[in-house]
């Protein structure tokens, strides 16, 4: 599968058009009631490169998907592997699992992508609070929503976690939808994380503080 343009994330019209509308009257406030040019060129100027991040940001990068089958198993999200340990996941499985998780910073791609072929056998939304993504409470503690994908080789599932400024999650998961490795799955507001549960016997093929790129780093395989 490949992706013909860089293209903007379809739920996020509505953002980028609010940021612009905010932005187009902070503008006309400083053309309008600030006389001095060396204050009122540098404010314009921060506001046009604001106005271009918000855009830049909800991006849609054209990426490749590798080849691979159904025990491969890809990045949810572009970021850094924070964490590479056994975990008890308590949510769904209930017993241990390896968990990676992703750190995303503000000038990483933020939307998610399937990370394997399956189909979707569990899926919640939890509502919560918005600490720090990088904190180990926030896995439980902050907004996020769980996805479980299934196939022929196993369970994986993924967490996307809201940070202190990513105050809303999209998410296209409903149980029993079938998913495609690479396929976009939604994306989260700017700084954000994703949690990853694999079997024990599955192959991690990366380690804390590398960094990640969604649809082309393979995290796993399945056994």
């Amino acid at each position: 599968m490949r992706r013909k343009l860089i293209t903007i994330d379809k739920d996020s019209y509505g953002t980028i058009a609010t940021a612009w509308c905010v932005i187009l009257i902070l503008a006309a406030l400083i053309i309008l009631f600030i006389d001095s040019l060396w204050i009122k060129v540098p404010l314009l100027l921060f506001l046009l490169l604001f106005a271009f991040f918000v855009f830049w940001f909800h991006r849609i990068p054209e990426r490749e998907t590798p080849a691979g089958d159904d025990r491969t198993v890809g990045s949810v999200a572009d970021g850094k592997v924070v964490i590479v340990q056994r975990a008890v996941e308590n949510e769904y499985f209930k017993d241990e699992r390896i968990q990676v998780s992703i750190y995303m910073d503000f000038f990483d791609v933020h939307a998610n992508y399937w990370p394997m072929d399956g189909t979707v056998s569990y899926y919640k939304y939890h509502p919560g609070r918005y600490m720090l993504a990088f904190l180990p409470k926030s896995s439980e503690k902050n907004e996020h929503s769980s996805t479980v994908l299934r196939n022929l080789h196993g369970e994986v599932l993924f967490k996307q976690i809201a940070g202190t400024f990513a105050r809303r999650i999209v998410c296209y998961s409903k149980e029993g939808m079938e998913t495609v490795r690479g396929e976009q799955c939604g994306i989260i507001k700017f700084g954000s994380r994703i949690d990853m549960y694999f079997p024990l016997d599955a192959e991690i093929l990366v380690k804390e503080g590398d960094f990640v790129k969604g649809i082309t780093s393979v995290i796993a395989r399945l056994r």
